[in-house]
C-alpha cells in the first residue's frame, strides 16, 4: 500500500491535498465509447487490495466500485462516444474523455496525476507510465472507468443479446467478429477499427 501512496506523499509534502487520478479504459473495443474517470481520494487514503482493475476480478472491481464511490472526495466521468472516436481518432478522444472527467469532478482539485497520457490541463499535472498499477488514486480511478463502461456493454447486451456484449465486452474475440459477420455491424461500431472497417469495404465491393 505504501508503494502506491508514493506519488501522492510526495505530493503531500509540498503542501498539496486535493489530488486527482485519471485513467480511460475502452481503448481497444470494436463497439461503443472510451470511458474515463477522475478520482480525487481523501488525503493518505487506503484501500488494502485496490490495484489496477486489469489485474482484479469482477468481483473485487464491483466492489471496490461501491467502496470508492462512497468514499472518494469527488468523481467525475468522461464519455466519448463511437463516432467522435472516428472523426478524431482514439488517442485524442481518449485525451478528450479524461479533460472531460476532470471537468466533471465537483471538488477542489491542485494536481493530477494521469495514466501514461499527457494532458493540456490548468492545474499542474504528472503522466506517470503503467500509473493505473503505480498510483492509489489512478488505480481507483480505472476501477471507476472499468465498471462504468462494463455496465455500458451489459446494457448493449440486453438489446442486442445475439452479439455477446456481455461476455466479450466489445473486444474483438473471434466469437465477437464471427457475430458482427453474421448479425451485421450495428450503428454503434467504430467504423475505423480494422475489422469493422475491413468488412464495410467488403460489402461495398460485393
Amino acid at each position: 500500500m505504501e508503494d502506491l501512496l508514493k506519488y501522492e506523499k510526495e505530493l503531500y509534502k509540498s503542501g498539496i491535498e486535493f489530488i486527482a487520478g485519471v485513467d480511460e479504459v475502452g481503448r481497444g473495443p470494436l463497439v461503443g465509447p472510451v470511458v474515463a474517470a477522475c478520482v480525487v481520494l481523501p488525503k493518505n487514503y487506503k484501500l488494502d487490495g485496490l490495484t489496477d482493475s486489469k489485474k482484479l476480478s469482477e468481483k473485487k472491481r464491483d466492489m471496490f466500485y461501491e467502496i470508492i464511490k462512497k468514499e472518494a472526495l469527488g468523481i467525475g466521468i468522461g464519455i466519448i462516444d463511437e463516432k467522435i472516436i472516428d472523426e478524431i481518432n482514439i488517442y485524442e478522444a481518449s485525451k478528450k474523455a479524461m479533460i472531460e472527467a476532470i471537468n466533471n469532478v465537483k471538488c477542489k482539485i491542485e494536481h493530477v496525476l494521469v495514466d501514461a497520457m499527457p494532458l493540456n490541463l490548468d492545474v499542474p499535472s504528472t503522466s506517470i507510465i503503467h500509473g493505473d498499477a503505480l498510483s492509489l488514486s489512478i488505480a481507483a480511478a480505472s476501477v471507476i472507468a472499468k465498471v462504468t463502461r462494463d455496465n455500458m456493454m451489459y446494457e448493449l447486451d440486453k438489446q442486442y443479446p445475439e452479439y455477446q456484449f456481455g461476455k466479450h465486452k466489445g473486444y474483438p474475440t473471434k466469437k465477437h467478429i464471427e457475430n458482427v459477420r453474421k448479425y451485421g455491424i450495428l450503428d454503434i461500431y467504430r467504423k475505423t477499427y480494422k475489422p469493422i472497417k475491413q468488412m464495410l469495404e467488403d460489402e461495398e465491393n460485393v
